[in-house]
């Protein structure tokens, strides 16, 4: 019989992570991911640290870490700083951080780049000399500065397109997907899915002012994604032509990945509202958005699947409300 995947939270840093991240533990969450993206968050080792110094009883992990936005020997310090506060609790999961870096004008990292990061990253933990941008590079902390090598930090990757799995199955200790893998690739130790939505209240309908402000800023940021990867989608979509024109009038083209992903996934801008006033039912297929008895049919649909880990992304006006109505559909 296969058994249903844990469950656990994805979070921007901000202010109140560990206060949420407190509430997650309560309630039974395994892990908490922190985003990166520094373009619209905090930032997410620092947010580590505060969650692992202030709440117990709750895994810590990147989700996920970009490797451009720093140098390898500065991730591996980064590890070993939130390995030595809470040893034992930390996955550092790596993508190529299309979000983070096309915010700020950048293409995603190249996946051959992201491997040798990777390998750096890696041995830097183990302790070994490591040749970065030319130069041999070691981690030579002094007892009692950061922790003896080697680390074993599992190290994991959000794997894309062919490429992606083919550089994840090279190296990964485990993955981070936004949908079940193929058959395939059911080997990985650890394989956890993102999902988003919110769990319905009993007779709640698809213009809930609750269920539009929680499941309003995962529908509008598919608008944000599709913009990049599929435009030709989003002037076929309700209010799509009508959000792309405000896009285009509000910045010049130079610009426009400054306003393009604003309120990724946590909020809603006056730009994108819009779009939630034309969604009618089409908000109600946003992620997981359902009711307890659904979600946790989903649960045992992707444990089936190879998913050993679902990873809610919480948002919305009250996140410890959809951290408690998860936790209850995910133990239905």
């Amino acid at each position: 019989m296969t058994r249903r995947p844990a469950y656990s939270v994805a979070l921007p840093p901000s202010r109140e992570v560990t206060a949420y991240a407190r509430a997650a533990a309560e309630l039974g969450y395994t892990r908490v991911w922190i985003f990166d993206s520094p373009a619209l968050y905090g930032d997410v080792w620092v947010a580590l640290a505060r969650i692992a110094e202030a709440v117990r009883g709750i895994g810590l992990a990147t989700g996920v870490a970009v490797p451009s936005l720093r140098h390898p020997m500065v991730t591996a310090s980064a590890i070993a700083t939130i390995e030595d506060l809470s040893p034992g609790r930390l996955w550092a999961y790596f993508g190529t951080g299309f979000t983070a870096r096309f915010t700020m004008g950048q293409p995603s990292v190249k996946w051959a780049d992201l491997a040798t990061y990777f390998e750096q990253v890696r041995g830097l933990l183990r302790g070994d000399v490591v040749e970065i941008e030319g130069a041999a590079c070691q981690m030579i902390h002094s007892p009692g500065w950061g922790p003896p090598r080697p680390l074993a930090v599992p190290l994991g990757l959000a794997p894309i397109g062919p490429k992606g799995f083919a550089v994840a199955r090279d190296l990964a200790d485990g993955v981070i997907l936004t949908a079940p893998p193929e058959e395939a690739d059911h080997h990985w130790r650890h394989a956890a899915l993102l999902v988003n939505g919110t769990i319905l209240d009993p007779g709640e309908r698809h213009d809930s002012r609750r269920l539009v402000e929680a499941a309003g800023p995962a529908y509008v940021t598919g608008f944000h994604a599709l913009s990049k990867w599929a435009p030709e989608l989003v002037r076929s979509a309700p209010g799509g032509p009508e959000w792309l024109a405000r896009l285009e009038a509000e910045r010049p083209e130079s610009e426009r990945h400054l306003a393009v992903h604003e309120g990724h996934l946590v909020t809603v801008t006056e730009r994108d509202r819009p779009l939630l006033e034309v969604a009618g039912e089409g908000i109600l297929g946003t992620g997981w958005t359902g009711d307890a008895a659904s979600v946790a049919a989903r649960m045992d649909a992707v444990g089936a699947q190879g998913i050993s880990e679902v990873v809610y992304c919480a948002a919305g006006p009250d996140i410890t409300r959809e951290l408690e109505a998860f936790a209850a559909a995910a133990t239905h």
